[in-house]
């Protein structure tokens, strides 16, 4: 089950090498405007942790490592 995911994941990203890449800048950019919105409780932990921020740039990060293996 494990294999055939890796596989199939492997084979999706080898044809669009980019998109990681791109869902981690629109990550960024949510977390920007998540730090605009008020601060509601779900949206106030979202822009105090900077989780958006962080998950963007280790998503674009391991998002160049895919593609330049791949």
């Amino acid at each position: 089950m494990t294999v055939r995911f890796l596989r199939a994941a492997s084979d999706y990203l080898a044809h669009r090498k980019g998109l990681p890449v791109l869902v981690a800048a629109g990550m960024v950019l949510l977390n920007f405007f998540v730090r605009l919105l008020p601060s509601w409780p779900v949206i106030g932990w979202l822009a105090r942790t900077d989780l958006l921020l962080h998950l963007g740039v280790m998503t674009g990060m391991l998002g160049v490592l895919l593609g330049d293996a791949l």
